[in-house]
């Protein structure tokens, strides 16, 4: 049986979720265990706030869990440019009508940061450049307009 597709990470990415997913089982999960045999040993669970606060932290912690552990087996590691053309994983360099210069890295969704220029391939920006290469113009359909750019790099 064929696993479904849904997420698409760049290989950083997915050992981002990974080493996240391993420091959940091997620090936090020990840690919050470890809470609540002490949450326990204070005596009356009924009225005893370490032991709910424990509890509701294992809580977030095992859905945590849940959910990385769903998006690893979900998830397809791209390979970035195919003969400069742009796909996830790509570095891009664009110039805008004004020539000013920008550089993003095209990221899956679970991957986007604008802070540091990783735009998602299901942004405006990401699928107007997706399957572009160096020295096409592009249009951009965004929120608050059409606008131009043109694809200096690709890496």
């Amino acid at each position: 049986m064929k696993k479904e597709l849904s997420l698409i990470l760049t290989a950083d990415g997915y050992l981002a979720l990974e080493e996240e997913l391993n420091e959940l089982k091997t620090v936090k999960r020990p840690e919050i265990i470890k809470a609540l045999q002490e949450a326990r040993a204070q005596g009356d669970l009924s009225e005893n706030a370490d032991y709910d606060a424990a509890r509701s932290e294992q809580a977030q912690i095992e859905a945590k869990i849940k959910e990385l552990e769903y998006r690893l087996e979900h998830s397809e590691i791209a390979c970035g440019s195919k003969k400069g053309t742009i796909m996830v994983g790509s570095i891009v360099t664009v110039i805008d009508e004004y020539g000013d210069e920008d550089t993003y890295r095209i990221v899956g969704s679970v991957e986007a940061d604008s802070f540091n220029n990783k735009i998602s391939n299901e942004s405006p920006l990401g699928k107007a450049l997706i399957g572009h290469k160096e020295n096409d113009d592009v249009t951009v359909e965004a929120p608050n307009g059409q606008y131009t750019l043109k694809i200096a790099k690709v890496a």
